[in-house]
C-alpha cells in the first residue's frame, strides 16, 4: 500500500533534510530524479531509502504523487527520490584537485562538480565560506557527479595537494601559460565571483594565474570550468585526466586583454 498521509514519518524526515543542520546532524540527503538516481547506482552509491509515486512503476516505496510533490525540493515536484549517506574523503588528493572557497551558490557549487568531474579532477576541497555540496540545488546542479567526485573539506591552503595555483583576476600571469612541474599534484583555487579568494588565501598559496577576460569578472563555475580546461588542454582521453605541464600556447578562446 502506498504512503498516503502527510504526516507519515518517512515523508517528515525527507522535509527537514532540506535544511542543512538536519543535514550536518544526519549525515543524510536527498536526490531527487531518475537521471540522478540512476548516476547514483552507477557510482555504487547505495540509496538508504528510495521512493516512487505511486502508479510510477519505478522502485521503491510507493507514495500518493501529491505527497511525494510536497516533500521534494524542485518546484515542478519529481516522481522519485532517494536518501543517501554523505561521504567525505579524510583529505583532497590529486594529481588535480580544485579547491573553492566562499562559494555561497549551491548552483555554482553543484556545476562546480560537474566541470570537476568532466575534466578529470581526482577531488573537490570545500573551504570556509562554501554551500553545501549535498543540498539539493547543489546536486541537482552537479548532474549525478556529487556522487562519482570525492569531496573533502579543508580549511587552510596546507591541506591542499600538490603545488597550489590560485585563481585571481589581478595576477600577471595567464592560467594558459603556466609551466607547471611535470609529474606532481596540482591544486586550483577558485573564490567567489565578487570577493575572489582571500588576501591570506593567495599568500599562502604557490603561485596566482587569471584568465584573461574582456569583461569585469566571470560567474565562479564559469571561470572554474575554463580554468580547468587550460590545466588540462590535450590531457582529456577517457581516463583521468593529468594537468598540463610545459604548455604555453596562447589562449585562443578569450579575449586576452
Amino acid at each position: 500500500m502506498p504512503i498516503t498521509s502527510p504526516h507519515n514519518r518517512h515523508l517528515r524526515e525527507l522535509r527537514k533534510l532540506a535544511q542543512r543542520r538536519v543535514r550536518d546532524r544526519s549525515g543524510r540527503f536527498v536526490a531527487e530524479g531518475e537521471d540522478l538516481l540512476e548516476a547514483a547506482d552507477a557510482a555504487g552509491w547505495p540509496a538508504l531509502e528510495r521512493y516512487s509515486a505511486a502508479g510510477s512503476g519505478l522502485p521503491g516505496i510507493e507514495v500518493e504523487p501529491e505527497l511525494l510533490a510536497a516533500a521534494s525540493q524542485l518546484g515542478s515536484g519529481t516522481r522519485t527520490l532517494a536518501v543517501y549517506e554523505q561521504r567525505w574523503a579524510p583529505a583532497p588528493s590529486g594529481p588535480l584537485c580544485l579547491s573553492l572557497h566562499g562559494i555561497a551558490d549551491p548552483g555554482n557549487v553543484g556545476t562546480i562538480l560537474r566541470s570537476a568531474l568532466a575534466f578529470g579532477a581526482a577531488s573537490v576541497a570545500l573551504g570556509p565560506g562554501c554551500a553545501d555540496p549535498f543540498g539539493p540545488k547543489a546536486v541537482r546542479a552537479s548532474m549525478g557527479a556529487v556522487f562519482a567526485v570525492p569531496l573533502a573539506r579543508v580549511a587552510s591552503v596546507a591541506e591542499l595537494p600538490g603545488e597550489t595555483v590560485a585563481l585571481d583576476a589581478h595576477a600577471s600571469e595567464p592560467i594558459a601559460a603556466l609551466d607547471l612541474p611535470e609529474g606532481g599534484a596540482v591544486t586550483l583555487l577558485v573564490g567567489a565571483e565578487r570577493a575572489g579568494l582571500p588576501a591570506d588565501v593567495l599568500a599562502a598559496s604557490d603561485r596566482a594565474a587569471r584568465i584573461p577576460i574582456g569583461s569585469e569578472s566571470l560567474n565562479a563555475a564559469m571561470a572554474a570550468t575554463v580554468a580547468l580546461y587550460e590545466l588540462t588542454r590535450g590531457a582529456i582521453s577517457g581516463a583521468p585526466s593529468s594537468p598540463r605541464t610545459g604548455d604555453a600556447a596562447p589562449n585562443h578562446r578569450i579575449d586576452p586583454r
